[in-house]
Parts: structure tokens; C-alpha cells; sequence
């Protein structure tokens, strides 16, 4: 089973490039970031005419999440469903041939202390109260997204350049390892301890020809899961070529 999450960055300006991933990669599931558009306004009949069902949340111009999958999503819940009144669409899961999938959209966070700073720490402790709300670390869970947060020193392109910057500040670093707490693993850097790989790139001063980038989105499996992992990684060739999101996608494979 392979399964995979893309910050594609608008799926309306992106659609044929999604398209074409979906028919030569051949996910299972894809979980999808950044969609920029209502449910009403999501491509649903090319994406079926792909292969694939969608579950959709959506919001106009900004966020957005959805999940792919070539059988049918079902029980979706949109939202941390925790009573907060939070108008951005940034969490959909559902469950996919028995496996519960969450595709997510953590805030950036802008700059350290400011008000959507503090959002995106309180965005962290609620979905941490939403794993405790609604499962246990033995139930099949896989957690995708663009997280926004980069864990460790190796995530980064130049530690002294990002310390203390956001998407790498001690205080975000810790709200992400709090989730992943509840009994998440970390896909790629389970099967690649020493490996730097990048999956976000600034568009600007030729960042990604540079390859200076740094490690946000990620896939997060629970421990029964752990075993089953054969194979995870970046596609840095969809980064390539005119009009690419700045995020490239990242896929896993379990056995059977």
C-alpha cells in the first residue's frame, strides 16, 4: 500500500501536474495541502476520471485538505471537531482499506510571537488532544501533511541560519514531538536515520537548485504500522519543471 502527502500549493493551478503524479506514481492514498479552493470549486471529475475518490475540505483562497484514495474514503471527519471556533481548513481524516488517514495543514506560524505563532502552538496541543480524544497508539494510523515544522538539525539546510527562525524555533520542534508523543513514528527518518533530504524549497534566489531547502512535510505511522514500512522518500523531480508547488510530494509503502 502506498501512501503519500503533497503541499500542492492550489490545486486549480497545479491540477494537470496532479493529475500526471497520480497516473505514473500510482499512490493509494494521497494526502493533499494548500488546496486554495472550495469543495464546490475541487477538480472531482478529473480526479475520478484518474482513479481516485476524494474527501474534501475546503476554503477559498487559503488552506485547504484533502485525501485521494483509489477505494472510496469513508467515516471523513472535517476539522479537530474539539468546539473551537477555528474557520481554517487545515484537518481531514478518514479511514482508507482499514488504516485511519489524517491529511493536515499545520499553520506556519509567521513570526515567533506573533498572533499566528501562538495559533500554531495551540493548533499542536489541540490535535495532540484529538489523537488522546480519538485513538489509542495501537490503532492504525497514518498522519500526512505539511507540518510546517522541521524536527531535527538535519531537516534544515544551515542550522545557524535557521535557529531560532520559524518552522525550526525549540517551542515548535517540542509542540511536534508532544504529538508524536502519543506513539508516532516518523516514516523517512525511521529507514534513514543519517539522511538529509529536503521537501520544501523557497521559490526564490534559486533555492531548490541550490538544493537549500528543509524538511516539513511528513508522514507519521503508528506502531503497529511500523513493522510494515518498506520504503518511504521525497520526489524531488516533481519540485522540477514550469509552475511546480514549492513543496514535493513524499509517498511510503507498507507490506501486506
Amino acid at each position: 500500500m502506498r501512501i503519500a502527502t503533497w503541499n500542492v500549493n492550489s490545486v486549480r493551478a497545479r491540477q494537470q501536474r496532479l493529475i500526471n503524479w497520480l497516473k505514473s506514481s500510482q499512490p493509494d492514498v494521497l494526502c493533499l495541502q494548500e488546496l486554495k479552493c472550495t469543495d464546490a470549486d475541487f477538480p472531482f471529475d478529473a480526479v475520478k476520471e484518474a482513479g481516485y475518490f476524494a474527501a474534501v475540505h475546503g476554503q477559498k483562497t487559503y488552506n485547504g485538505v484533502a485525501i485521494l484514495a483509489k477505494t472510496e474514503p469513508t467515516d471523513v471527519i472535517r476539522g479537530l471537531s474539539d468546539g473551537v471556533d477555528d474557520t481554517h481548513a487545515r484537518f481531514i481524516s478518514a479511514t482508507v482499506n482499514g488504516i485511519r488517514v489524517v491529511s493536515a495543514y499545520a499553520p506556519n506560524g509567521q513570526q515567533v510571537d506573533s498572533p499566528a505563532y501562538v495559533y500554531k502552538l495551540e493548533w499542536y496541543r489541540r490535535l495532540r488532544n484529538y489523537l488522546d480524544t480519538r485513538h489509542k497508539p495501537d490503532d492504525l494510523v497514518v498522519m500526512g501533511g505539511d507540518w510546517n515544522i522541521a524536527p531535527d538539525p538535519i531537516d534544515v539546510y544551515d542550522v545557524a541560519q535557521w535557529e531560532g527562525q520559524t518552522l525550526f524555533t525549540l517551542r515548535e520542534r517540542d509542540a511536534l514531538q508532544q504529538v508524536c508523543a502519543f506513539g508516532l513514528t516518523d516514516a523517512f527518518r525511521k529507514l534513514y536515520p543519517d539522511v538529509q533530504k529536503f521537501s520544501w524549497w523557497d521559490y526564490r534566489m534559486l533555492m531548490f537548485p541550490k538544493n537549500k531547502g528543509v524538511r516539513i512535510d511528513h508522514l507519521f505511522l503508528t506502531a503497529p504500522l511500523v513493522p510494515r514500512l518498506t520504503a518511504c522518500d521525497v520526489d524531488r523531480e516533481e519540485r522540477k519543471g514550469q509552475q511546480p508547488s514549492d513543496h514535493a510530494p513524499v509517498w511510503l509503502e507498507l507490506k501486506d
